[in-house]
């Protein structure tokens, strides 16, 4: 199959790839410069981005708004002129600011899910960013759309649906995410399909949506296409590449797991996650886990009663302690044999 190339307002991805942002630290400038100089759409993870800096333990927020910039300059410099956006999730404290950050420093993509991105059009107002709410049903959809023509007049440049077999935190129930086989989720997919586009043509403007959940070589890029996808996201397939900003260890862990190794797990953040089991999993399930300073990440987490600090657990993940660390990961991380390029993983989806 023939990919045609994925155009977001008057931006174009010569191949319709997006790479989904994963923090903390897996997608930072390295991947999404990559992925964007290949052909695609590379997206950095501003999820506690600067927890690599001086000065993160005592001004977490302030710290990460800083990086955030220096990130996409950094990626900009390896995209070859490429797209480059970032990812926000709506939990974050101080969302706001992060948006804010990322469109002053020219994000050419803002794609903002965990929760209903409904401020987004205010915050990019008076820039190019283009802006992008994660869905993962008709109903979000729908209460997204509705509110942002009635209170901003405006509409998604893209939408991303992100189904029950992505990873990280998932826009599901734990129950629903036991029992996917019962999901019809091809049926949803079209739905919101059906929905953003007749929106757009209302307007006269084209949306287009990418497929996220699963989607790890061209063929499964084929079934969403099939369902009427403009583009895929995808995260897990580029984990283990030489590009990722992730640790060794972290990739050896997708290298190493087995299909049953892939769990769901309860994020202090409030939402259920997929990720790889390890000696960390097996120990939340003794009780709560000690953590030190609270580094403001999420608005959903309560730091006194937290079974275990999210913060803590991804930041040991960026750093190769997989001992102590959430290793979130997508339903075919076990899919991964070794270390591939950027490159050579594009060259499969022109």
């Amino acid at each position: 199959m023939k990919f045609k190339p994925l155009k977001i307002g008057d931006l174009t991805a010569r191949i319709p790839v997006i790479q989904g942002g994963m923090g903390v630290g897996i997608s930072l400038a390295g991947l999404a410069g990559a992925v964007a100089a290949s052909g695609g759409v590379g997206i950095i993870s501003t999820a506690q981005i600067g927890f690599r800096e001086e000065t993160f333990d005592r001004d977490p927020i302030g710290t990460n708004l800083r990086a955030i910039g220096k990130e996409l300059a950094k990626a900009r410099e390896l995209a070859k002129g490429g797209i480059v956006g970032v990812n926000i999730m709506v939990a974050t404290k101080k969302y706001e600011e992060y948006v804010r950050a990322a469109a002053a420093a020219g994000a050419d993509l803002i794609i903002s899910g965990a929760g209903l991105p409904m401020t987004l059009p205010e915050l990019v107002r008076g820039t190019k960013t283009k802006i992008a709410p994660i869905v993962s049903s008709l109903k979000s959809s729908q209460v997204i759309f509705r509110y942002w023509l009635k209170k901003y007049d405006r509409l998604p440049d893209l939408v991303v649906i992100e189904g029950p077999d992505a990873g990280g935190h998932l826009g599901f129930s734990y129950e629903q995410l036991e029992n996917c086989e019962g999901l019809d989720y091809d049926r949803e997919i079209t739905a919101i399909i059906d929905h953003v586009k007749e929106c757009g043509r209302t307007r006269g403007q084209e949306i287009p949506v990418a497929v996220a959940g699963g989607i790890y070589t061209a063929q499964d890029a084929e079934k969403a296409f099939s369902l009427g996808a403009d583009g895929v996201q995808m995260a897990t397939r580029f984990v283990t590449t030489y590009e990722c900003d992730a640790p060794i260890e972290y990739k050896r862990a997708y290298i190493n797991a087995g299909r049953e190794d892939i769990v769901l797990v309860k994020s202090p953040v409030g939402m259920p996650g997929r990720a790889i089991r390890n000696a960390f999993i097996e120990r939340t399930k003794e009780g709560p886990v000690p953590h030190g300073k609270c580094h403001l990440c999420v608005s959903t987490c309560d730091p006194a009663t937290t079974p275990y600090c999210i913060t803590d657990a991804l930041v040991n993940a960026a750093k190769g302690d997989t001992d102590h660390a959430l290793l979130f990961c997508g339903t075919n991380a076990w899919r991964a044999t070794g270390l591939e390029h950027v490159s050579d993983i594009m060259k499969e989806f022109q």
